[in-house]
């Protein structure tokens, strides 16, 4: 990005007002903001050349071998622009790598990718190291709870289980034994009663 000697001045007191906070006049601040719009447009104007070097990029690999030179001049400007190249970018360069000029720029892509690849990886760990759940801590129960006054065993009942920790049901607690219906009474005693 290149700036004007006049956004260069606007930079300057915008650069010099930012260090020694100091009241700015209406034309600064006018200014200020102007320069800030003209470099939002600018970067707007890259990411726009930036898509459609892009697009143009997959319309020659999709075209190679016969658009072999032009593939690798497109490729070159959008390394330059900050493409980091893909799986198809890689794939096309070790198709072409019979040649001198494809075999270094294939060198030159995979360097790239695997630094992209490393720096990606680097970011997901760190993202998981911080998400990562803490160990769990082993809960104890507190004094003056229900634990405080523990249940007297009977000599016969069970032991009373010790603080913090719930018995475990018997089978015949959670699934009750089922009651076999009474048959009725045979006719002859009904007429009888």
């Amino acid at each position: 990005m290149v700036f004007s000697a006049d956004e260069l001045r606007v930079l300057r007191r915008a650069l010099a007002t930012a260090l020694n906070p100091a009241p700015l006049q209406d034309e600064d601040v006018r200014d200020c903001l102007r320069l800030a719009e003209s470099v939002d447009e600018a970067v707007r104007e890259a990411d726009r050349l930036r898509a459609f070097l892009l697009a143009d990029l997959a319309r020659y690999r999709d075209a190679l071998p016969g658009s072999l030179a032009g593939y690798l001049e497109l490729l070159q400007d959008a390394l330059a622009a900050g493409h980091e190249p893909g799986v198809d970018d890689l794939a096309a360069l070790r198709a072409l790598r019979g040649t001198p000029r494809a075999a270094a720029l294939l060198a030159r892509c995979q360097v790239i990718a695997e630094r992209s690849v490393r720096a990606r990886l680097a970011r997901v760990s760190q993202v998981g190291a911080r998400t990562a759940p803490a160990p769990r801590a082993r809960l104890l129960a507190l004094p003056g709870g229900r634990a405080a006054d523990p249940p007297k065993p009977t000599p016969s009942g069970p032991k009373p289980p010790p603080p913090g920790e719930r018995p475990v049901p018997k089978p015949s607690e959670v699934f009750p034994p089922r009651r076999r219906p009474v048959p009725p009474p045979p006719p002859e005693e009904r007429a009888a009663g």
